[in-house]
């Protein structure tokens, strides 16, 4: 145990404190703990006590049972979730993913023994100062990554760990230990049992981190092929980080998928069960990949109206357009000028009145005055339109 003091929020300090006037032990445990020591801001604060569930629900006026199973209870302080979490042993681990049931200990090192890595087995308390049992704090030192005990047993409980490996790599620009490292490509076939949700997330994090190149290394190991086949098919080679690009995941995907091309790329993400509005950004942004824009305000115009506009600002970025698209495009937001059917002074309402029949060619019509508005934004005017509209061949086919 080293004494060191590290600084909490006052509700974790306070739940601490009150588990341990109930005469139970209690510790802020895992990542929480390793990113302030890292000096990072950690994303949540994670508690481990002696204390059995349904004393951590009489000691705490608001809980929820969000793992009672196994021994997981949230109390809600201000707003916020904290959990908390009996020290226990993990039974059996029959799918390769999840342990067939948990027995509960009174040991503190018992449950930072099933951990996966020494750097997120570290527990801490004002008290006692930090409980490093197998050595994180050297791990953080050494900046590396590596299993509690032996690495094969530890990927073997749960085969979402050799992702977490090479995850926690990109995001902390630390290697993996060597025999971590040799474990991961044996244990590989293991991922086919995790479902893709979870290995997405894993993929997101790590491509959204400061060293998304670290993606490679998912193919060096052998894990590919267990993701899908359309992932394992991929042109990792030529894949060229850029980390200058937005933290967005739809940016980072489309940077790793755009050498693919839309459809492949739309493919991958469908795989691993990516939502829809990343899957409709990522293909329009590997569409346009690698494409020149003309600088000219009607071409940059016509580009913008197909797509949302963080999205354009993402392929300014992704294809490096120079100063003067950027410059456009300022001015045409500047200015207001329409780029999509909503912004036309014109609908279909209008058409109708003027004579059209709805239907199909009432749509192409207003597509058409659209394209009209990008090339010349001036003549978005509704009377300027109409006047459009009765000399096409559409309008006056109805009239």
């Amino acid at each position: 145990m080293k004494k060191q003091r590290i600084a909490m929020p006052p509700q974790v300090e306070g739940i601490i404190e009150r588990l341990r006037q109930a005469g139970f032990e209690a510790y802020a445990v895992g990542g929480c703990v390793r990113d302030t020591l890292l000096g990072r801001e950690p994303g949540d604060w994670d508690i481990t006590t002696s204390a059995r569930p349904e004393a951590v629900k009489r000691l705490f006026r608001r809980t929820i049972d969000t793992g009672i199973q196994h021994g997981t209870v949230t109390i809600l302080m201000d707003k916020s979730g904290y959990e908390v979490t009996t020290y226990r042993i993990d039974g059996e681990y029959e799918d390769g993913r999840h342990p067939k049931e948990v027995a509960f200990t009174s040991e503190l090192l018992e449950d930072l023994r099933r951990r996966d890595f020494t750097i997120n087995a570290m527990a801490y308390s004002h008290e006692t100062g930090i409980v490093d049992a197998f050595d994180g704090m050297g791990d953080l030192n050494r900046r590396r990554i590596r299993c509690v005990g032996n690495a094969m047993e530890r990927f073997g409980e749960d085969a979402l760990r050799i992702l977490r490996a090479i995850r926690f790599s990109a995001q902390l620009d630390f290697a993996v230990e060597e025999k971590t490292y040799e474990a991961i490509s044996r244990i590989a076939p293991n991922l086919a049992k995790v479902s893709r949700e979870r290995i997405q997330v894993e993929l997101t994090k790590l491509l959204c981190s400061d060293h998304p190149e670290k993606i490679r290394e998912v193919y060096e190991t052998g894990i590919s092929k267990y993701i899908s086949p359309a992932f394992a098919r991929l042109p990792w080679r030529d894949f060229q980080a850029r980390k200058e690009l937005g933290t967005e995941k739809y940016v980072r995907w489309a940077s790793f998928l755009c050498l693919a091309g839309p459809e492949r790329a739309a493919e991958v993400l469908k795989d691993l069960k990516l939502d829809n509005d990343t899957i409709s950004k990522v293909r329009t942004l590997a569409a346009w990949a690698g494409r020149e824009v003309r600088p000219e305000a009607a071409a940059v115009r016509r580009i913008m109206s197909g797509m949302a506009p963080e999205v354009w600002d993402a392929l300014m970025e992704l294809n490096g357009y120079g100063e003067e698209i950027k410059r456009l495009t300022e001015e045409i937001r500047a200015r207001g000028d329409c780029l999509g059917l909503k912004q036309l002074a014109i609908d279909g309402r209008d058409l109708i009145a003027a004579g059209m029949q709805p239907g199909k060619e009432l749509g192409q019509l207003l597509q058409k005055l659209l394209e009209t508005v990008l090339e010349c934004p001036q003549k978005n005017e509704k009377e300027i339109l109409l006047a459009e509209a009765k000399n096409s061949n559409l309008l006056q086919s109805r009239q």
